[in-house]
């Protein structure tokens, strides 16, 4: 993985990048918030936000942000239900806060 943002063509959004950033790789290949804030040139922080938009424009082609939930390093819980894309904090059955964050893909 390159750690250089990918240089934006003209009239580019961030979305548009996002969208490039999870489809270059190989199909089974996950990308974190860190890894996309990296290959586009934003803040992590900013990452989810862009996501649910990328999200919602999917829908009508078909696809879909496949998401792999955050998992525990201390106990290995899952974080299956959580429904934000964000990195929690402290997992709520051991209370470590050693948080593998959850990754993306696009999915057809």
């Amino acid at each position: 993985m390159s750690s250089e943002p990918v240089p934006g063509a003209r009239g580019s959004t961030v979305r548009s990048a996002l969208r490039e950033a999870l489809r270059t790789g190989s199909e089974d290949e996950l990308r974190t918030a860190r890894d996309l804030s990296a290959a586009v040139g934003i803040r992590e922080k900013d990452v989810a936000e862009h996501l649910l938009h990328l999200e919602r424009s999917l829908k009508p082609e078909g696809l879909r942000l496949e998401v792999q939930p955050a998992e525990c390093l201390a106990c290995g819980y899952v974080f299956r239900e959580r429904t934000r894309l964000t990195r929690p904090g402290a997992c709520p059955q051991c209370r470590s806060t050693r948080i593998d964050p959850p990754a993306f893909r696009i999915a057809g």
